[in-house]
């Protein structure tokens, strides 16, 4: 398949002119980001946004890796001198990975099967006699004992019938129209069934729900899915799949049968049916079993990408001191303290909880920082002790001055990740004097002022938002994780004078590598006046700079078109259009109101033309300049801050109150409503007024602060039931 025809493929699949996808895959190929074409080059891609090209982008891999493989199975044939213009023109024209390896099934080099023995010995003549179904005069045991051959290893007929039958067996194996007619009858009929293996321990009984279960293979759920698979692999579940044979062999025979009157009518039904059972059943098992894993993981993979880019997006408690603590029993809590850049002050150990319970110390400790520091907020881990810790710092802000607690509050935050982090090399280079431990809670307060800038320093699996992260195609997570984080980075925008260098490593066209020379350049020589120094950075060319420039944020610039999205190569467009309309650049944001003025009602064709640019560009512009150094996190819902407890004991059924959704999963929402547990909203009852949800994320997202109703409680199990009343 050439370019030109991928493009076209691409094209109509997802139903985009073959210009488009042409422009975009040249453009990707010269190493341009996704970010950098969905903002600044939408002229040139019909205003294709970041889910379109991503779509191109994978459908590019994909078809280029199946031509790669076409390649490979025609020099295969070849090599065989098996290879005829029918043939070619067959593999050539496919545009279905698993239709491709079946047509290269039959000349696939193959290890020793009993076929191959069956071939050695000379028995392929008397096989195609059964397979071509044209013998009608003799019989079967007459026509073998012609291949009757003690130097072959054929001792009698039946020997010879047997050899014969195996190759038909994998004759039959070996054709497409079999086991297309096979495939559709496992997913349309077939069922996926699986027990408790006899010898298998499940203490916790976590798969009580699969111990006896039966599901049709079209309504499998993925979350289904890969429990069961898990199940299978920790040697708890026996899975298998149930279909009724004697149909499937029907449909063999009516694929393969022509003639019902030959003579070795009775051996060709034997070989189907070794077929079936040894050949077909087990290989087309697997492979759907692999198919219902790959759509599963595929599922899975796009629900935590959802979860992670709205937890990501969660606006950040600006202009805040904040004292981070990281909850413990033996080892005690661990506090710190950071300023509202971020800038780590001070950090200490208290031990307001079991089994030292020393409260009043704590707390004495506590208001001496508060103090010490102007103490806005303090963002408590969500980890083990994380409730009592919760206790003795509400009763703390409950006993300070009155006058003093409306500065002061508290929030839970999950510290999911933060582990990981604490013991990486970035965070050892940072604070080389801090101990592990001291190092995460750090990274707890931090998350609260800027979650995207932090998190980013951290694994995404490791963050806690996915659901069977660990069960699903690492490399397809992976990919689809860094394209969330990618996203999420280049739509806020980064301040290259702030910036970690693991953040930077997101900004379209800056390497890890480039990124951590920006921060090394920063160090030594200062801070960036302005974008164009960025040039000055050892790696950061012409290209590079192209690609960064406009998703990077200088407030300290001279020009304050440096902190906007706008682009240095549209700078001069930008003069132009506000000399035209009498708006001073030089005076941002000053100027902002009156550009929302002067911008009223414009004729945007025009004003473009008369500027030298397309209309996206002047869209992008005039956004800007209207709202210049915006974060777009900020018309978010802010977190949920407290100043007392509650405690499942405070809850009563019918009670409404107002939750933080921390997880989205195929049949719910965890919602945190500040008590020890959090509790489950059900799909059933995410819609007011009742009704089905197919997509829960249609409905709420992680970060979302809803209104709940308590449903049901089971305090003896930590449960809490709830119903979905509205969103704040």
């Amino acid at each position: 398949m050439t370019d030109t025809a991928i493009f076209k493929s691409i094209a109509e699949k997802l139903t985009l002119s073959s210009k488009q996808v042409q422009t975009v895959a040249s453009m990707l190929d010269d190493g341009a980001t996704i970010p950098f074409i969905a903002r600044y080059r939408r002229e040139m891609t019909g205003e294709l946004d970041e889910e379109h090209l991503r779509s191109i982008r994978d459908e590019l891999d994909f078809l280029r890796l199946l031509e790669e493989r076409k390649q490979t199975i025609l020099k295969t044939i070849a090599d065989q001198d098996k290879l005829t213009d029918e043939l070619k023109a067959e593999i050539e024209a496919c545009t279905d990975l698993k239709k491709l390896e079946d047509i290269y099934l039959p000349y696939k080099p193959k290890r020793k099967t009993k076929a191959s023995v069956a071939r050695e010995k000379g028995l392929e003549p008397l096989a195609t006699l059964i397979w071509e179904q044209k013998t009608f005069k003799g019989s079967p045991e007459e026509l073998a004992a012609e291949y009757i051959s003690e130097e072959n290893g054929v001792a009698d007929a039946e020997a010879a019938l047997q050899g014969a039958r195996d190759i038909v067996a994998e004759w039959v194996n070996e054709n497409g129209n079999v086991r297309d007619v096979l495939r559709k009858q496992f997913k349309q009929h077939g069922a996926i069934k699986s027990k408790k293996a006899k010898s298998a321990e499940d203490e916790k009984q976590v798969y009580q729900a699969y111990y006896e279960f039966s599901n049709k293979v079209k309504h499998l759920r993925p979350h289904q899915v890969l429990a069961l698979n898990r199940g299978e692999r920790e040697g708890v579940l026996i899975v298998e799949l149930d279909i009724w044979e004697e149909r499937a062999l029907e449909l063999i025979d009516d694929s393969v049968m022509i003639n019902e009157n030959q003579i070795f009518i009775d051996h060709l039904e034997d070989a189907i049916a070794d077929a079936y059972k040894r050949l077909l059943f087990p290989a087309l098992e697997r492979e759907l079993r692999n198919d219902l894993t790959e759509t599963a993981s595929a599922h899975a993979i796009e629900t935590f990408a959802t979860n992670l880019k709205n937890l990501l997006m969660q606006p950040p408690i600006a202009s805040k001191t904040v004292m981070g603590i990281d909850p413990g029993y033996r080892t005690g809590c661990k506090v710190a303290i950071v300023d509202p850049t971020g800038k780590y002050l001070e950090g200490g150990t208290i031990f307001p909880t079991p089994p030292f319970s020393k409260i009043a110390e704590s707390k004495k400790v506590m208001n001496a920082l508060i103090d010490k520091y102007n103490v806005n907020l303090i963002a408590i881990g969500n980890g083990t002790g994380c409730r009592e810790t919760e206790a003795v710092v509400a009763e703390m802000i409950q006993e300070r001055n009155p006058a003093q607690t409306d500065e002061l509050a508290y929030l839970i935050v999950d510290e999911a990740g933060a582990s990981v982090y604490s013991a990486s090399k970035e965070a050892r280079e940072e604070f080389p004097d801090l101990d592990a431990a001291q190092r995460g809670n750090i990274s707890i307060a931090r998350r609260v002022q800027d979650p995207l800038a932090e998190l980013v320093k951290i694994d995404p699996k490791s963050i806690g938002v996915g659901l069977y992260q660990h069960d699903v195609n690492q490399r397809e997570l992976i990919q689809k994780l860094d394209d969330v984080v990618e996203s999420c980075v280049n739509t806020v925008g980064v301040n290259l004078n702030t910036a970690s260098a693991e953040l930077l490593t997101y900004v379209s066209g800056l390497s890890r590598t480039v990124a951590r020379k920006v921060v090394d350049h920063r160090n030594q020589i200062g801070t960036f006046g302005d974008r164009n120094k960025l040039m000055d950075v050892p790696g950061v060319g012409a290209f590079r700079f192209e690609q960064a420039a406009g998703f990077l944020r200088l407030p300290e610039s001279s020009n304050p078109l440096d902190n906007t999205a706008i682009h240095p190569e549209s700078y001069d467009a930008t003069r132009k259009l506000c000399e035209e309309f009498g708006i001073n650049v030089d005076k941002l944001p000053d100027e902002k109101e009156l550009a929302a003025e002067k911008f009223k009602n414009l004729n945007y064709e025009t004003t473009a033309e008369k500027v030298g640019i397309g209309v996206p560009t002047l869209e992008l512009i005039i956004e800007n300049l209207q709202k210049p150094g915006r974060d777009p996190r900020e018309s978010l819902a802010k977190p949920i801050l407290r100043q007392d407890i509650m405690t499942m004991d405070d809850l009563t059924e019918g009670q409404l109150l107002e939750g933080t959704v921390r997880n989205v999963v195929d049949f719910g929402a965890f919602v945190d409503l500040g008590v020890k547990q959090d509790g489950l909203l059900h799909i059933s009852n995410m819609k007011p007024g009742g009704g089905k949800v197919r997509d829960p994320h249609e409905h709420v997202a992680v970060g979302d602060i809803i209104k709940v109703e308590v449903e049901s409680l089971d305090k003896e199990r930590g449960r809490i039931g709830l119903k979905l009343v509205g969103r704040q």
